[in-house]
């Protein structure tokens, strides 16, 4: 007869045990890849703009006018700018722009843009006022309204995430509006309205809870829509100060050797295209995992 030793039961119970962690693991990325590869992408370039002191080669803003326009190669990775200062080293920095302006907009975006629809959507007095001014905002394309609200400031990444902010917050006002006006009349709004609770407890403890997942799928779009944005105002001159190295800086830079220079304009161009990618795809993913509509059972 064969008798086990003490330690083996042990081994086969944790065994046993950590295998439906595994299953279950493995099912979601089955079932979510888009999740999964997009917030790997993007958490790639988080810790590259976050090590972008000990990953660079040079520093960014360096003038060195005997290196103008060098190719890439082992020393300059991605060449040289017409000022001589080193792509590689300005495109991991320009990371750290695109992402504090994508992240700031989709949140000051979404923190106000909720707070406005809730309003809107639930008292229905201040309804035709509020969405009235947000449809004036809207009226005006993104990209020319940032453009104007730079003309009135000076350059700076405060000010860019600004503009981007108030040309948001309509769509995110109105998203939530339309959620609120569905969820107004479910009947345990109505319950608890004939129970004598306040507005803002209603607000708060059964119209919230139930807005969070549109708003977190609809920040995702902003964040990409955001970054786009800030390349295209530093692009045009009207965002971040020349000095300060971003994507759209390097890319306008180079616009005037691109066809003989065209790496100038290629790298900030890939990093900027990878990025916005990589937050489309979590929203997409994000969007499937929490729309009941959607979801798949895991």
């Amino acid at each position: 007869m064969t008798v086990q030793s003490p330690t083996t039961v042990p081994a086969v119970a944790e065994t046993a045990a950590e295998a439906p962690k595994r299953i279950s693991l493995w099912r979601l990325v089955r079932r979510y890849p888009t999740i999964v590869i997009g917030s790997s992408i993007l958490i790639t370039i988080i810790l590259v703009a976050i090590f972008a002191p000990f990953l660079g080669t040079v520093d960014p803003t360096a003038i060195s006018t005997r290196m103008r326009t060098r190719e890439p190669s082992a020393q300059f990775w991605f060449g040289t700018d017409m000022l001589g200062r080193d792509i590689y080293s300005r495109v991991l920095y320009g990371a750290r722009v695109s992402l504090v302006v994508g992240f700031s907009v989709a949140i000051l975006a979404s923190v106000l843009g909720l707070a406005i629809g809730l309003v809107a959507g639930f008292i229905r007095k201040a309804d035709a006022i509020i969405m009235r001014v947000m449809d004036g905002i809207m009226s005006i394309p993104s990209i020319l309204l940032a453009i104007a609200l730079m003309a009135l400031t000076r350059g700076s990444v405060g000010n860019v995430i600004l503009a981007i902010t108030i040309a948001e917050i309509p769509r995110v006002s109105r998203l939530v509006r339309g959620v609120v006006l569905s969820l107004r009349e479910q009947p345990y709004v109505d319950a608890a309205v004939a129970a004598g609770t306040s507005t803002p407890v209603i607000i708060v403890k059964h119209i919230l809870p139930n807005t969070l997942a549109p708003i977190i799928v609809q920040a995702t779009y902003i964040c990409a829509a955001a970054m786009i944005t800030e390349a295209i105002l530093s692009f045009i001159g009207a965002g971040t100060p020349p000095i300060t190295p971003s994507w759209g800086n390097i890319m306008a830079e180079g616009r005037a050797l691109w066809q003989v220079k065209f790496y100038i304009v290629l790298f900030p161009a890939m990093f900027l295209s990878i990025t916005v990618l990589a937050v489309n795809l979590l929203g997409d993913g994000l969007r499937d995992a929490l729309d009941p509509r959607l979801a798949k059972t895991i």
